[in-house]
């Protein structure tokens, strides 16, 4: 799959699956771990769970690992050149990926 096949494939799941103030951070060029990364908020723990296994579901043979999942507060789902982060929304404002990525241009 290609990268903008699989990030376009991504961000419908998450669509799909209400996750809620949904940012794409570009990092080609900025970052060797990844292309782009993705930072999305969940309403509950158990939002965070179904957000992260909507894209297991759907995206199962991109994905080389999920993290965080017992607590489901912060999960890290790694599609190889995208990474997903849900969040709840406290761990959201808490760790402000956003901020801490702001010398990127984030779509």
């Amino acid at each position: 799959m290609s990268l903008e096949t699989k990030l376009k494939a991504a961000l419908a799941t998450l669509e799909d699956y209400k996750a809620q103030q949904i940012s794409v951070i570009p990092l080609a060029g900025k970052a060797t771990f990844a292309d782009y990364m993705i930072v999305v908020s969940g309403t509950s723990t158990t939002h965070t769970r179904s957000i992260a296994q909507g894209l297991e579901k759907h995206l199962k043979s991109e994905v080389f690992s999920i993290e965080g999942q017992q607590e489901s507060s912060w999960i890290c789902v790694d599609l190889s050149q995208i990474i997903v982060h849900i969040f709840l929304p406290e761990k959201r404002a808490l760790y402000n990926l956003e901020k801490l990525w702001s010398h990127t241009f984030i779509l």
